[in-house]
């Protein structure tokens, strides 16, 4: 089974042309698929044409959102509907080619657990979106210790299994190549067409940059550091302790060979000191109880820090081998 993972919002002008071709190119794939389109609360008529679709293809299965939760809850809520053992997901403004589709299948079907599509040619703005997203992409490559060239493309197939390790959260879908590597997914790059949008507005625009920055930060602690906080909060801890604790140590040294005032002859260098001693004391204990939180965490969601891809047993006369 494949699953086509699409959400939507407000992309009336867009959908029965991409269902047309979507399902011209799945037909032709010949194995059994689902269209999952997941409405994020669209305020014109994107869920009444989706309902009408419903009724003419049991094929098509439709998620609507209470509210507008954001591209990464909507493409949440497809992954945990969808039945598919690949998953694709895509956006419904038909700047991603259903004709593509293949390419992807084809990936996967080689022995890769994701399939990250790459817009090779851009057709945005060059000031508005090709160069903040360049740079943006650079940093994330840095950051997650993946070589990847788009990271926000959402166009990607994944073996389902894959998302099963990885939970959605604030903007993250960009990131679940880079997370998904995290737990040993293979993952390839697979140029994709980038057409012009076909209809409507974007919904991102230049202030979208600077919020990918503080997901670049969360990936790099979530990546490097997420199963021993104790190592960021520690080293940051030690370090203001230390130097605290010198800048004190010079201060009170002073007074006692020199006989100095300290508040007037090292008023601002003394506060400085003590802040630095108290902050570290702080980070320090921040690192332990993110210590005590994560192993509450694994413990109590039966979680493991590691993933097994398969166990391969010899088989044993009258019993079958195992793998998994």
């Amino acid at each position: 089974m494949l699953s086509i993972v699409i959400p939507v919002h407000n992309e009336e002008r867009s959908i029965l042309p991409l269902y047309d071709r979507l399902t011209a190119v799945l037909d032709g794939v010949r194995q059994p698929y689902e269209i999952l389109f997941v409405d994020d609360a669209s305020t014109d008529r994107s869920f009444e044409l989706l309902a009408n679709l419903v009724e003419t293809d049991a094929r098509l299965k439709v998620i609507r959102l209470r509210r507008n939760f954001g591209q990464t809850a909507a493409l949440s809520a497809g992954f945990h509907e969808a039945a598919g053992t690949v998953i694709i997901a895509m956006d419904g403004d038909l700047q991603h080619a259903p004709e593509d589709i293949p390419a992807l299948l084809g990936k996967i079907e080689e022995g890769y657990d994701i399939a990250s599509g790459w817009r090779k040619e851009r057709v945005d703005n060059a000031i508005t979106r090709k160069i903040p997203s360049r740079i943006a992409n650079w940093l994330m490559a840095r950051a997650s210790g993946l070589d990847l060239r788009d990271f926000g493309t959402t166009f990607k197939a994944y073996r389902a299994e894959v998302l099963k390790d990885v939970n959605l959260y604030g903007e993250l879908h960009r990131f679940i190549p880079a997370l998904a590597s995290f737990y040993g997914a293979r993952v390839v790059e697979v140029p994709i067409r980038n057409t012009p949008r076909a209809a409507g507005e974007s919904h991102y625009g230049l202030s979208r940059t600077f919020r990918v920055l503080f997901d670049i930060l969360t990936i790099r602690f979530l990546l490097k550091y997420f199963t021993r906080p104790m190592h960021f909060f520690g080293t940051l801890g030690l370090s203001g302790f230390g130097l605290g604790s010198l800048i004190l140590a010079y201060c009170a040294g002073d007074k006692l060979i020199n006989g100095h005032d300290l508040v007037l002859e090292h008023g601002p260098l003394m506060m400085a000191g003590g802040l630095l001693l108290l902050a570290g004391l702080m980070m320090f204990s921040t690192g332990l109880l993110g210590e005590v939180m994560i192993r509450t965490y694994f413990e109590s969601q039966d979680r493991r820090i590691y993933a097994i891809r398969e166990i391969l047993t010899q088989k044993k006369p009258g019993v079958r081998g195992e793998a998994r």
